[in-house]
């Protein structure tokens, strides 16, 4: 009988899913340094993990999304 080889898939530990909540809530206000050092804090496992989790569900990667994200934003109109 051959073994049963199933790999889980890689998780997201709790304190990356709080930085990269924090990075996001940065990046929303403003504060580019501050998003830039919680992608940092994120350990290695965890953004393998949110790269998968990432593709799977829209079909791209983090950076991916960030930069269509900041072409949006920049395209619309300055409210007064």
């Amino acid at each position: 009988m051959a073994p049963h080889s199933t790999s889980a898939p890689p998780r997201i530990s709790l304190m990356a899913s709080g930085e990269l909540r924090d990075a996001l809530t940065a990046i929303e206000e403003g504060k580019g340094s501050t998003a830039v050092a919680a992608l940092m804090a994120i350990d290695a496992d965890s953004w393998q993990a949110i790269e998968h989790r990432l593709t799977a569900i829209i079909g791209s990667d983090l950076r991916s999304l960030l930069l269509a994200t900041a072409e949006r934003v920049a395209d619309q109109p300055k409210l007064a």
